[in-house]
């Protein structure tokens, strides 16, 4: 009978372990969750406030309507994510956990017999999950966003949407370059003058029958029919033509024609690296690739570092008020590290190599913190 008393006693000791444990993650999870988000969308709109800032310049010197303004900046949004959810996955644990702790309730969970690693799984459970929706965000949304981006940013200053004539109206397009049009219906123009000062030396001034503003490569032009040109320099010369193409304004060499990685597809980035680029756009797209790919990697690693030195110095030595600065200062060299040799590799066999270094990372976290 007393063998039977003890096993039953066992049973219900586990089982109520079990249940409590079931609860403790709940718990856990519901405070780590409702931080981050907190956390994410303050950091998030402070980052999108400051791109705003930043952009302001473009919103007055094109004059681009608010709400097209805006849906440009919101387009950001997705890779300011991309950047600072490792950081406020930290954040979030070393908040959280810390918090526990000076409330003694990480010492009691440890005294009913919880391991580190239990009393850390919430948090490696929700960086698991954030490093699926981070890799997903990486790989895919990304760069979406950001090939509309920068297609909306070039057509706001360079094309149709930007152009707004109005009729019987001089109309400065940019410095030196003024249009008058006596009617306009869409794209078509009437009576059309246009004074060309950007050549200083050789001005320009154009009168035509009609005209219709076009987008090309180069930016937006206008084609103009039946008039006559005067152009000043070294002699006067005037002529009439049936057709002449006017370029309004030339793109600038970082506008479309420019290469910027984090628009590309990540399949069409793999296939860039095999196509022997120059070396400048090889180390782009290795850095990039490395960001996709192990970037989101961070979120497991800063989680395991932060719960590894939370719980093994605090827990064990009781009051060891260090252990988050401890914490922030590895994060910082951490993230350091890995952002510098990201941006220093030259090769796919260094791209290898500092997969391998992650993963190592990765693994001797996670031995540490399941070691008894």
């Amino acid at each position: 009978m007393g063998f039977f008393h003890k096993y039953n006693l066992t049973v219900w000791v586990l089982g109520f372990i079990l249940r409590n444990m079931k609860l403790l993650n709940r718990y856990f999870t519901r405070q780590l969750v409702a931080i981050f988000v907190m956390l994410l969308l303050v950091l998030t709109g402070l980052a999108w406030m400051m791109q705003i800032m930043s952009m302001m310049k473009f919103l007055l010197n094109y004059g681009v309507e608010l709400s097209s303004f805006l849906g440009l900046t919101v387009l950001m949004i997705p890779f300011i994510m991309s950047i600072i959810v490792p950081f406020v996955t930290f954040i979030a644990i070393i908040f959280v956990y810390n918090k526990l702790i000076s409330d003694n309730e990480i010492t009691v969970m440890a005294a009913t017999g919880l391991s580190p690693r239990q009393i850390a799984r919430p948090a490696i459970m929700l960086a698991a999950v954030l490093t699926v929706l981070h890799l997903v965000l990486n790989l895919w949304i990304v760069p979406q966003t950001q090939a509309v981006f920068y297609s909306t940013q070039w057509n706001l200053r360079y094309g149709l949407a930007h152009m707004k004539l109005q009729e019987s109206a001089f109309t400065q397009i940019t410095d030196g370059l003024v249009v008058y049009v006596d009617k306009v219906s869409g794209h078509d123009l009437s009576q059309v003058m246009l004074s060309d000062m950007r050549d200083e030396d050789a001005p320009i001034t154009i009168f035509a029958e009609k005209g219709k503003l076009v987008s090309t490569a180069r930016g937006l032009s206008i084609v103009m029919t039946n008039g006559s040109l005067q152009a000043a320099g070294d002699t006067l010369t005037t002529g009439t033509f049936d057709s002449f193409d006017m370029d309004l304004n030339v793109a600038d060499k970082e506008g479309e024609t420019s290469f910027r990685v984090r628009r590309v597809p990540t399949d069409d980035l793999i296939e860039y690296i095999l196509n022997s680029p120059t070396e400048k756009q090889h180390k782009m797209v290795l850095a990039e690739l490395s960001s996709r790919f192990l970037g989101p990697m961070m979120n497991m690693i800063l989680a395991m570092l932060c719960t590894l030195i939370l719980l093994k110095t605090s827990l064990l030595r009781r009051r060891a008020s260090f252990a988050p600065a401890a914490a922030v200062a590895a994060m910082a060299v951490v993230m350091s590290l890995y952002m510098s040799l990201s941006n220093m590799i030259g090769s796919v066999s260094e791209f290898a190599i500092l997969t391998s270094g992650v993963f190592a990372v990765f693994g001797v976290l996670l031995f540490m913190l399941c070691k008894k």
